[in-house]
């Protein structure tokens, strides 16, 4: 069953078509997906690609189910005033056209609006809660910000030539992509280059991929191949590292195999300059895909968290440690907890890195490996009182985690003396997910959702990321 099927539209959503001419809709806001929402006047609910809040619009239907239909708009009789041109020819609803936006007819100011109110609905629909203050969004650069990115690559026979880039709307092909300004102008300028590249190589037919991670001062290509490269095509790649300041390495089978292809050279990292710290990673880590917002977003979650050099706190799904090492510049201990062995030994490296030469000590950390989507309260309770909580998981959410605190709330002579954080801060990638343990914070934990706001990571996606703060009530 589609999710649409279950979707629930709010009347405010949904002006009145009545009073249009027959097939003119009115748009009365985005989905989830960035399509237009409007509803005809016999009640069905229609999602239009390309159309805008405010706007009239006609529209091709291309999938009907009983209760709402999906097309595209064939013709736009009243415009939105935040209707902008797309700052890239490879976006639209033509095609060809590249998949990798969603909203750039869309004003960034609107972009933001919009995904703001997508939290703000998910929060009270799915989760039943209000925040008692909306935070200000984190928004910045609208075009070149996209430091990681998955490209795929295939040599088209017919043509006797390369594409590189995203997958076109709808489609396994690959898009016509000459450039790409979300990308960094480094790297968009080197698309063309690296099509050529590609031609140029003996295994061109199986290489289906190129993985980018840009560090502060090293730009990674990951080539996914799935024969052995001969010396030749290692020159080729040589080469063009040596022409275009670029670092390769190559990955014959999974994220495991992954290697430079030749050793030594600079290291890939970002940098947190707020807190001292410098983060290396390799390039098939995950690290948040714009870093000018992530530092506004890890300051603003530090400054939220509020931890004191008397307090000691847990960073749930610490990753490589990106807030992790932060909070242990302010607070008294820190405990960073992740899925994955390997995560942790990583975590440990970048905190050894990290301790060297500093003239303020960070604080005694420790990291540990947990399933996290498997909690009990007698686990939890063994992990020690922790006076605030920072918790960062992937899209599925912590669910688990959050459902501990509520049994723990409710079964109060499971505790002894364990107490719950008084204060948690709370990074999602996923609107849904975030209402969902909200709900449960709230409704079923004691807790109350003092602040929420959103953070526009994915300029010209759909993409959702967001911040929550809760304080023990």
């Amino acid at each position: 069953m589609s999710a649409k099927e279950d979707i629930s539209i709010p009347e405010h959503d949904m002006p009145s078509s009545e009073d249009l001419p027959h097939g003119q809709l009115r748009v009365g806001s985005l989905d989830m997906d960035a399509q237009g929402i409007a509803r005809r006047p016999d009640g069905k609910v229609v999602f239009i690609e390309g159309a805008l809040p405010f706007e009239v619009v006609s529209a091709n239907v291309f999938r009907k189910k009983n209760n709402w239909e999906q097309g595209f708009v064939t013709e736009i009789h009243q415009e939105s005033s935040q209707r902008v041109r797309p700052g890239c020819h490879n976006f639209g609803l033509h095609k060809g056209a590249c998949g990798g936006c969603k909203m750039q007819h869309l004003h960034p100011a609107a972009q933001v609006a919009a995904k703001q109110r997508v939290l703000e609905d998910n929060l009270w629909h799915l989760g039943k809660v209000k925040a008692e203050t909306l935070l200000r969004p984190i928004e910045g650069p609208a075009w070149g910000y996209r430091f990681r990115a998955r490209l795929s690559v295939r040599y088209v026979v017919k043509k006797g030539e390369v594409l590189i880039g995203f997958h076109e709307r709808k489609s396994r092909y690959i898009a016509d992509m000459q450039v790409c300004p979300i990308l960094p102008p480094h790297v968009s300028a080197m698309l063309m280059p690296l099509r050529g590249l590609i031609a140029s190589m003996q295994a061109r037919e199986t290489l289906p991929q190129i993985e980018l991670a840009c560090g502060d001062d090293v730009t990674a290509l990951v080539l996914r191949h799935l024969e052995p490269l001969s010396d030749d095509d290692k020159q080729r790649l040589r080469a063009f590292a040596q022409a275009h300041g670029v670092q390769w390495w190559l990955q014959p089978k999974g994220p495991d195999t992954v290697h430079l292809l030749d050793e030594g050279g600079p290291q890939l990292a970002y940098g947190l300059p707020d807190f001292g710290v410098v983060m290396p990673f390799r390039p098939t880590d995950f690290t948040q895909v714009n870093p000018y917002i992530n530092r506004v977003l890890v300051a603003r979650a530090l400054r939220l968290l509020q931890a004191q050099k008397t307090e000691r706190v847990i960073d749930w799904f610490c990753g490589l440690g990106n807030f992790t090492l932060p909070i242990a510049t302010q607070a008294g201990e820190v405990l960073g907890i992740e899925g994955a062995e390997t995560l942790v030994a990583r975590s440990r490296q970048n905190l050894s890195h990290n301790q060297a030469g500093r003239s303020q000590p960070l604080a005694p950390t420790t990291f540990v490996a947990r399933n996290l989507f498997e909690m009990t309260p007698e686990m939890l309770v063994a992990d020690g009182v922790a006076d605030k909580w920072l918790v960062d998981p992937p899209r599925e959410g912590a669910f688990a985690l959050s459902q501990v605190l509520a049994e723990l709330h409710q079964k109060p002579e499971l505790r002894g003396n364990w107490t719950p954080p008084t204060r948690i801060v709370y990074v999602s990638c996923n609107p849904a997910t975030l209402a969902r343990d909200a709900g449960l914070l709230v409704n079923h934990a004691g807790y109350r959702l003092v602040a929420a706001g959103v953070v526009n990571m994915f300029a010209h996606t759909a993409h959702v990321e967001s911040m929550a703060v809760f304080e023990l009530a």
